[in-house]
């Protein structure tokens, strides 16, 4: 399945409504973003049971603070509603898959009542 934009409306619900969601933190202008984002689309195809989400920190300002951004591409994941994983860096092809095969084995438990602490996700590692 491709990958889907992500916006201020529709972050929180789409990190609570899926079992792994990983998503990419991006910028038109950003290189290494450009040389990320080819590798982010051929896991969303390759892993269709995973949500894949872009967020053009350009374009959602608001949301790339909440989500304290401060470096692009950063990569975050959740599973289950809960933020996982978060680091700044295009990975390589490797990396990223590692990362989701030690995100399919974690067991997390779903957060409970508002996910409002999703939309400014901690973070944390795989």
């Amino acid at each position: 399945m491709p990958s889907i934009t992500l916006t201020a409306a529709n972050f929180e619900r789409t990190v609570i409504d899926n079992d792994i969601v990983l998503v990419d933190f991006w910028a038109a202008w950003c290189g290494p973003c450009r040389a990320f984002a080819p590798i982010f689309e051929r896991a969303s195809e390759a892993h269709p049971d995973i949500v894949f989400g872009k967020v053009d920190t350009e374009v959602e300002q608001q949301l790339a603070a909440a989500a304290r951004i401060q470096a692009i591409p950063t990569l975050m994941a959740f599973r289950s509603g809960v933020p996982v994983f978060s680091q700044p860096g295009a990975l390589p092809a490797p990396s990223l898959e590692k990362l989701i095969e030690a995100i399919r084995a974690l067991d997390v438990a779903p957060r409970s009542g508002s996910a409002g602490a999703a939309a400014s996700p901690s973070q944390g590692a795989a």
